[in-house]
């Protein structure tokens, strides 16, 4: 029988900045590099190496050593166990130096672009409940703690209503507090999950693809409104529609009420017929004086307030004239291209998600804008020749790519149109940058903006304009 191979610890880490996924980035005395869980900036540990690679170590806390003056009590009760809020433990100021860095490492390392483009970041003005949907799901086995397993106590059977534990796909952190959302939304779960308890309504078990309750979506809007979304592993209409009207009945802020039958072994709904049974089927959300019509398999941006800061940003950085022409790529469901219109002569929007497009042309009627026109296909495809022939070269081209970053056909396109003036919006500055250090053949960057769009995680979102060179 082989020996287990005993973990290694070193000592003496010096954590300095914050890294992805919730790790921070120390070194020790001989400079050698550590990923480490469990630490902020300013700490330093001994480490449990878990991965050896080329250049660097990974691992977790075995020991804080000295406690980091930025350290902060974490608000809520299952922060270190959920793996949601990666930071609540770090001061949020330091957060944002910390995010502000992230985005000038990426320019001057990827992009080849002097840092001192970068502005002051856009910190949030609320740092909790900024979150207008999550998901919790069911699950037949909840995780057990470290504390509970080393226990004398048998936990047998104990389903759970919450998060994914990172790296346990088939175990869920029973959640009964979440400071991401409005509080309604703790309400909302918990009633479900005592009503799943008296009722002895079956939890979903991933492995076995079976099990009554399996996802819920919880939707709000800025006023109070809330639309929710039950996901189920099985048929029981009995079952289902007892849920439905106790929710209803409960909760008069419910209003719009789906669910959907999933027998998939996958969690993935857009493929999934939804069944309406309250309301008028989405919710109605405002940023400025543009509303959006937000149905259940719609994307819009999930912080809306920092939404608003972000898009009046991209506007002012734009300086946009009543005569431009816009080009707006991966429009998702037309947020940008409505929000922008009132400041240009025209909007085209292209986005791949044909559903996204068909609410964005909802959204157009919404909001009576004339100006404005969007194309369901890829962006590659679409934006050719005989595209820039029927609409002419625009003046102005804001891009929003997934966090893969655009398609290098895309690039090349931007580089063929010419366009004077590129504004780039992106959740990832290291695959931005990648694509700035492309464009620069024929565009220069002139100023980035860093927006936090999600506090206590690594996520950031980065605004850079890019002139056309002369």
């Amino acid at each position: 029988m082989a020996r287990k191979r005993k973990r290694k610890v070193v000592e003496g880490i010096q954590v300095r900045a914050i890294a992805d996924r919730g790790k921070a980035i120390g070194k020790d005395a001989e400079g050698k590099v550590y990923f480490v869980d469990g630490a902020v900036p300013g700490d330093e540990v001994s480490m449990l190496v878990l991965k050896k690679k080329k250049s660097f170590f990974v691992g977790k806390v075995q020991e804080i050593t000295k406690h980091s003056e930025d350290r902060v009590e974490p608000k809520c009760q299952h922060f270190g166990v959920c793996g949601g809020c990666k930071w609540q433990h770090y001061d949020y100021q330091k957060q944002l130096e910390q995010k502000s860095q992230i985005v000038k490492d990426a320019m001057r390392r990827i992009g080849k672009i002097d840092e001192s483009v970068v502005k002051p970041i856009i910190g949030a003005e609320e740092n909790y409940y900024y979150r207008n949907k999550i998901e919790y799901s069911f699950s037949s086995k909840r995780w057990l703690t470290e504390e509970e397993i080393q226990s004398d106590v048998v936990f047998d059977n104990h389903p759970a209503l919450g998060f994914h534990r990172p790296g346990a796909f088939d175990k869920i952190v029973d959640v009964y507090e979440c400071h991401l959302q409005d509080q309604t939304s703790d309400r909302i779960r918990n009633f479900i999950r005592n009503y799943a308890l008296e009722h002895q309504l079956s939890y979903f078990n991933i492995k076995e693809n079976k099990g009554l309750l399996r996802n819920i979506i919880l939707r709000n809007t800025v006023d109070g409104k809330w639309m929710i979304t039950l996901c189920f592993g099985a048929r029981d209409d009995e079952q289902i529609q007892k849920l439905c009207d106790a929710l209803l009945d409960q909760f008069s802020e419910i209003e719009t009420l789906y669910y959907v039958v999933n027998l998939k072994k996958n969690d993935t709904i857009l493929d999934q017929k939804m069944e309406l049974v309250h309301g008028p089927g989405y919710l109605i959300e405002s940023l400025g004086d543009v509303q959006y019509k937000i149905g259940p398999k719609s994307f819009f941006q999930t912080n809306t307030k920092q939404a608003y800061r972000l898009y009046s940003e991209a506007v002012n950085l734009a300086q946009l004239k009543p005569t431009d022409k816009v080009f707006d790529l991966y429009c998702g469901i037309g947020s940008i291209g409505l929000f922008v219109a009132k400041s240009c002569a025209s909007v085209v929007g292209i986005e791949l998600v044909k559903e996204a497009i068909e609410d964005a042309k909802e959204n157009v009627a919404l909001n009576k804008t004339e100006n404005c026109e969007f194309y369901a296909g890829d962006v590659k495809d679409i934006m050719n020749e005989a595209f820039i022939n029927q609409y002419g070269t625009p003046d102005v081209i804001i891009t929003d790519p997934p966090r893969a970053g655009m398609h290098k056909d895309v690039v090349q396109s931007l580089l063929d149109i010419a366009c004077p003036k590129l504004v780039y919006i992106s959740c990832n500055p290291a695959t931005q940058a990648r694509d700035l250090e492309l464009l620069k053949e024929k565009y220069e960057v002139t100023v980035c903006q860093p927006v936090d769009m999600f506090p206590h995680t690594s996520h950031i979102e980065n605004i850079a304009v890019l002139e056309i060179k002369s």
